[in-house]
């Protein structure tokens, strides 16, 4: 399980900045050029899971960034309900790992863990 500072050390690293306002920017930025958004958003359900709630489920445990990381680029299915995600082959490996960690960052927004 990875401690809070540890997710915040690691975003900070990932983005190669020490303001997580910076890693905040780029990982939104990065959403959104990617067409993240087309189909989550920040704080609530849209076709699949808020990026919130992601972060809820795999903030603290080990190996949460590169798993997130590899669904971003090859999808899924059956991990979040009846609807897949497709794979985005056109986000390059190190976006994919910058916006996990963004998405991973949020867990640290006052938001409660989901166990």
């Amino acid at each position: 399980m990875y401690s809070r500072s540890l997710i915040a050390l690691l975003c900070c690293a990932s983005f190669g900045s020490s303001s997580n306002v910076a890693a905040q920017t780029t990982g939104i930025d990065l959403a959104k050029s990617n067409n993240c958004l087309a189909c989550h958003q920040v704080d609530k359900k849209r076709v699949g899971p808020s990026f919130s709630l992601v972060a809820q489920r795999f903030a603290y445990q080990e190996g949460a960034l590169e798993y997130l990381a590899q669904a971003i680029r090859h999808g899924g299915r059956g991990r979040w309900g009846a609807v897949p995600m497709p794979a985005q082959p056109h986000v390059s490996p190190g976006d994919a790992r910058l916006i996990a960690a963004w998405i991973l960052s949020l867990a640290d927004q006052g938001l409660p863990e989901i166990k």
